[in-house]
């Protein structure tokens, strides 16, 4: 029996009832619904004409939702071939000249995201959602990410939001960047950062 295709569905905004498709469970983790209303609700007004990054994109349902309720540009960051895949089947149903998509590794890119705003001179809400660290070969994966926030440059970060397992001590301050709040949801924690 082939397997039922996961999908959600964007929540509000311009493309509200988009239905968007999910990649595969063992390969990416959606972010739950109600983990989405809430930031969303928490930033809903800031983020119309914002820049937008989704790091660890999957199927880019933070970004779009992003798009939806007004952002104008989205960079998306998507290591395995087929999340990318679904990524781009996804994007394709909102505005793809509002999106730029990153493949391959997300450390890497990001250089090259920070560029492209530094060189427009803007910033850029980060959305930052490693894999759990509980899954095979990602024992590392929030040391790096602390490591990636650190070396953003503060001039093009308006905030920068860590969805991350709940059990994870998450430090006061990474870099330039201090812990504004954080909001549990079961296993999921969104912690909040910003320049002091």
């Amino acid at each position: 029996m082939k397997n039922r295709q996961l999908t959600k569905k964007i929540i509000a905004g311009k493309y509200k009832g988009k239905t968007l498709k999910l990649p595969s469970k063992t390969t990416t983790r959606s972010s739950k619904s109600i983990v989405l209303e809430s930031f969303f609700n928490t930033l809903q007004f800031e983020i119309c004409d914002a820049n937008f990054v989704e790091v660890f994109s999957g199927s880019g349902s933070i970004g779009l939702e992003a798009l939806s309720r007004g952002a104008k540009k989205i960079y998306f960051m998507e290591k395995d071939r087929d999340a990318l895949k679904t990524l781009k089947e996804n994007i394709a149903q909102t505005d793809p000249n509002a999106c730029e998509v990153y493949g391959g590794d997300s450390f890497t890119n990001i250089n090259a995201v920070v560029s492209q705003l530094k060189k427009s001179g803007k910033d850029a809400y980060f959305y930052i959602d490693p894999p759990f660290s509980i899954r095979e070969g990602m024992e590392d994966i929030y040391d790096k990410t602390l490591r990636l926030i650190a070396n953003l440059p503060q001039e093009n970060v308006k905030m920068i939001i860590i969805e991350h397992m709940s059990g994870l001590e998450i430090p006061e301050n990474i870099g330039a960047f201090s812990k504004q709040k954080s909001k549990k949801f079961g296993n999921t924690t969104l912690t909040y950062f910003e320049v002091e």
